[in-house]
């Protein structure tokens, strides 16, 4: 087992670092474009629209051929994705490139349910920690490396080499499945008649209460979530003047505390406070951050919520996960986990959608008071989950 999750952690931090970098750099092709702020973070949800209708997909698929064959053919696609962004001409091939990216993005979900294949019940928030602590590192490292290959200058700012680096990262992704990482889910588990016929991601919801709490839960932090990242370098850019290559350090104030709590604190916590109590403590952390950020006034307090907001994500994120993945029954982790990832999804759709005009209509702190004040109750929701799950 520890061979497979070694790989899988590579395997991670690889696809992960690819989408990285390419995460601080469209806000600014689209305004180079001409594009007016509410309509650029829309752009950013039309990937996250296409994700919602295919994740359920993906996870069945996952079930039903295998976690491998997902990985390497969702990573195919979003090498297609990467040239078409590089060489977009206008806001329509920006576009295109996201709707591709996110209707190919099965690998994070089929990433998930392999971990949760290889690992015991007892280990599986540990392991979720551990692959959510890989995928930190790909979103830490990512953004910073694509702003320092954009530059810092909005007007002048290089996006064809970020796209290059992505695919080549992509396709060393592809040769590490295929050459390194086992199936987890074997031709023999395929095989295994479910006890009940396959349901939809919503019917799945409607019959399993507690995955419905955390989908709720999910669906309300994820939402503001991708409101800070789909705002952040418009805010930053009209707030204090930053380029690419800030905004990518910006967004490594988030990602690197999400990385040292996943990686560490949530294997010595989540036994210690439980992982439910660990989930409700890391929407409270964001929260507070979100609202340190709706009320800076200054660079190192924007530091300070932006810490904030990465240490309750790297809190939340991986505990919620291993009590989703404990609403499966086996045979059906992989649809599961699809229709919870399909919650998060779909507030990334909604996220973008309203960020920018809640930003163009309410002003700049707007989008972050706002994400604060529907976030707060998943904590709520979070407590309702029976403690037996």
């Amino acid at each position: 087992m520890r061979r497979q999750l070694a790989a899988l952690f590579l395997f991670c931090i690889i696809d992960t670092l690819g989408f990285g970098i390419l995460i601080p750099l469209v806000p600014y092709m689209a305004d180079r474009f001409g594009t007016a702020p509410q309509y650029i973070t829309p752009i950013l949800g039309s990937y996250s629209l296409c994700q919602l209708l295919a994740a359920p997909l993906w996870g069945r698929l996952s079930d039903r051929y295998g976690r491998r064959p997902i990985l390497m053919s969702s990573l195919g696609g979003a090498c297609v994705s990467y040239v078409l962004l590089g060489g977009a001409r206008n806001i329509w091939w920006l576009l295109a490139s996201r709707m591709l990216a996110g209707f190919m993005a099965g690998n994070i979900a089929a990433a998930f349910a392999y971990a949760s294949d290889v690992s015991a019940p007892h280990k599986r928030a540990a392991t979720l920690g551990l692959i959510g602590a890989a995928i930190g590192i790909g979103f830490a490292l990512g953004p910073p490396l694509g702003g320092l290959l954009a530059g810092t200058d909005p007007a002048r700012a290089d996006f064809v080499a970020p796209a290059v680096v992505s695919t080549c990262l992509s396709v060393f992704a592809i040769l590490l499945v295929r050459w390194v990482l086992p199936e987890s889910h074997t031709a023999a588990q395929r095989g295994q008649p479910a006890d009940e016929p396959r349901r939809g991601s919503w019917r799945l919801l409607r019959e399993r209460p507690a995955l419905a709490l955390l989908a709720a839960a999910t669906l309300a932090v994820t939402y503001s979530q991708s409101i800070l990242e789909s705002i952040i370098a418009i805010w930053a850019l009209h707030k204090y003047g930053f380029g690419p290559r800030t905004v990518g350090f910006l967004l490594f104030g988030v990602a690197l505390p999400a990385l040292l709590m996943q990686g560490g604190a949530v294997r010595i916590l989540a036994p210690w406070l439980g992982e439910a109590r660990l989930a409700m403590f890391g929407v409270l952390t964001y929260v507070a951050g979100l609202i340190t950020l709706g009320q800076t006034g200054s660079l190192p307090v924007t530091v300070i919520g932006l810490v904030l907001c990465g240490t309750g994500l790297g809190a939340y994120n991986p505990s919620a996960f291993a009590l989703a993945s404990k609403q499966s029954r086996g045979h059906d982790r992989g649809a599961v986990l699809g229709a919870y990832v399909a919650s998060a999804s779909l507030a990334r759709v909604i996220g973008p959608f309203t960020s920018g005009p809640i930003y163009a209509l309410c002003g700049a702190a707007a989008p972050f008071l706002i994400g604060a004040c529907v976030t707060l109750p998943a904590a709520w929701l979070v407590r309702r989950v029976p403690a037996a799950t």
